[in-house]
């Protein structure tokens, strides 16, 4: 018996479900699910109050002590220094961008000045603000259903990860699909994270055949980005990877966007680089991973550069 570490939310228990289901065909072996109480589950506080780790740190406990044998994570909920006794491993990862639900089926663009958009991501209302739009960005926590039921009621729209909605079967309500050049994603967004212990060959041999090399290079760059600035994941922090095979035998390519924004969005710095790094293949997978990082720390510089730190203050 496999046991896998879960969040009791709705999106938790349908992404844990989701990798007990590839654990079953690739292994036959029985997977349990089991829920773990986090400190940020019942607290309507803004994760960006609560701090890193708040959704984590429980799972963490519960996976060192032996209670269960995987957990698994929103990838960006994880903090960016990585435990050395536990591994991570990423499955193929979902649409990162984010969407827009709105009353009336409009997109950004039916919105006057005065809209209500509910979020309470930094990052995204960093982003809205930059628009000049007008908008009035209300902060808001909940679970996918709490937030949705708000649309229409007291808000005029309210802005979401597509992966989420994806995974639990509501992205026939997605009115828009946010450009990244428009609303750049969260560092890892779309991302799950399977932690097992490093010392446990068993669990880490089953976690690793989950594991898809590209999508775990482009959340390795982006996570590098971020650690570099020395930002949470409640920072106005965004950041994009896309790896894909490239024309040249033996190499991927990389493209990656990173911002740093003022919380008013009165200044958004946005940068972009691309890179050419090798890929012998599955065997070759920590070195590819840890190329695209060091791609990911220097855009993090270049953004210093050009006043990210100040921002960040």
């Amino acid at each position: 018996m496999i046991r896998v570490g879960t969040r009791g939310s709705k999106l938790a228990l349908a992404q844990s479900g989701m990798v007990a289901d590839a654990i079953r065909r690739a292994t036959g072996e029985e997977v349990e699910l089991v829920e773990i109480k986090t400190t940020g589950d019942g607290t309507t506080v803004p994760v960006a109050q609560l701090g890193v780790g708040v959704f984590v740190n429980q799972l963490r406990e519960a996976l060192e002590s032996e209670a269960i044998d995987i957990a698994v994570h929103s990838y960006k909920d994880l903090p960016t220094a990585q435990p050395e006794h536990l591994v991570v491993f990423v499955p193929p990862r979902e649409d990162p961008r984010d969407v827009l639900i709105a009353s009336g089926g409009r997109t950004l663009s039916d919105l006057g000045p005065g809209a209500k958009i509910g979020t309470g991501s930094p990052r995204r209302i960093s982003q809205l603000e930059a628009l000049g739009r007008g908008f009035e960005c209300v902060p808001i926590r909940g679970n996918i259903d709490t937030r949705i039921g708000r649309v229409g009621d007291d808000l005029d729209g309210v802005i979401l990860a597509a992966a989420g909605l994806k995974r639990v079967a509501r992205q026939g309500e997605v009115t828009e699909y946010l450009d990244p050049l428009v609303m750049l994603p969260a560092p890892a967004q779309g991302a799950l994270a399977v932690e097992c212990r490093k010392a446990d060959m068993t669990t880490a041999l089953i976690s690793s055949k989950l594991n898809d090399r590209y999508s775990q290079a482009a959340v390795a760059a982006e996570r590098a980005l971020l650690q570099r600035l020395e930002a949470g994941c409640s920072a106005p922090v965004a950041a994009l990877a896309d790896v894909a095979e490239s024309a040249e035998p033996g190499e991927v390519d990389l493209y990656l966007r990173g911002a740093v924004g003022a919380l008013d969005g009165s200044v958004v710095e946005r940068l972009s680089t691309t890179a050419a790094l090798p890929d012998t293949g599955e065997a070759g997978t920590a070195d590819l991973v840890e190329r695209a990082a060091a791609v990911g720390r220097a855009l993090a510089e270049d953004l210093l550069e050009v006043g990210a730190e100040q921002l960040l203050k």
